[in-house]
């Protein structure tokens, strides 16, 4: 058996494979088309243009569906195994509803482009990086809490480190991004696609792009070290029956049927 064909581990590579792929390929036809320039566009500029905003939104609002199902999946696992630890059931539930927030996020950046509605993909783009990061750091919490009676210290030590690679990241993005729209550089920044050295802002505008990258790229990293934890874990549903026909009939008992949820063969 494979690596990825224990449990659920193929749900976050899938994850990190697919986002990663919608990234790469959306760069190199905006490359191709002269859309945007080679050095460090933003993430989103890549897909701002047709033709590779259809695949870049469409891709990433998949990415936005594998990054819901990790989540669940991350949230039962915690739960099942701490059953009745109290702080850790509160930290598990706001991870759950920061990470659906995230996905949220993803999803308003795939399908509105920052020159057609700034304001909503601004917001997608916070609510993705922002809420993003807060879960990040809630599991890395999790992770310190169920250490070493639950998992080995390495894993935490590695989750921690990608929240402090995120979190520079972060802070670099907000401070230069502040400047670069403060209105000094002026106000045709907000739907800018193509930059030379010689602008103004220009060195403020690299610094940003490059936190953005590095950011997305703390978010990848955490994202793998899940693959390890979701070799041991698999989710059945069940099915519950109140009769044997669908007409209005007194419900009577019959047999029900469990079955996985995702089937080993995939």
């Amino acid at each position: 058996m494979w690596w990825f064909q224990q449990g659920l581990s193929f749900l976050p590579s899938a994850l990190v494979i697919w986002t990663a792929a919608a990234f790469i390929f959306s760069y190199i036809t905006a490359i191709s088309l002269h859309h945007v320039d080679p050095a460090l566009p933003y993430i989103s500029d890549t897909g701002t243009v047709a033709p590779e905003k259809c695949v870049f939104g469409a891709m990433l609002n998949f990415a936005a569906v594998l990054c819901v199902a990790t989540i669940y999946v991350r949230y039962k696992q915690v739960d099942a195994l701490n059953p009745e630890g109290n702080c850790i059931i509160r930290l598990n539930k706001a991870g759950l509803v920061l990470g659906l927030l995230s996905c949220l996020g993803l999803s308003l950046v795939a399908n509105f482009q920052k020159t057609t509605f700034f304001i909503v993909h601004v917001c997608g783009a916070v609510l993705t990086f922002g809420m993003g990061s807060l879960y990040m750091f809630v599991q890395t919490i999790l992770s310190y809490q169920m250490q070493p009676k639950i998992h080995g210290k390495q894993v935490f030590w590695i989750r921690l480190l990608a929240v402090v690679w995120c979190g520079v990241s972060a802070l670099s993005m907000l401070t230069c991004s502040s400047l670069l729209y403060s209105g000094k550089f002026g106000t045709d920044v907000v739907q800018k696609l193509h930059w030379n050295p010689e602008d103004k802002g220009y060195v403020l505008h690299m610094v940003t792009t490059a936190a953005e990258w590095s950011m997305s790229f703390s978010f990848f990293g955490f994202f793998l070290t899940y693959i390890r934890d979701f070799q041991k874990i698999s989710l059945r549903v069940e099915t519950n029956l109140h009769g044997l026909t669908l007409y209005d009939t007194a419900p009577c008992p019959v047999n029900n049927e469990r079955t996985r949820l995702l089937s080993r063969d995939l």
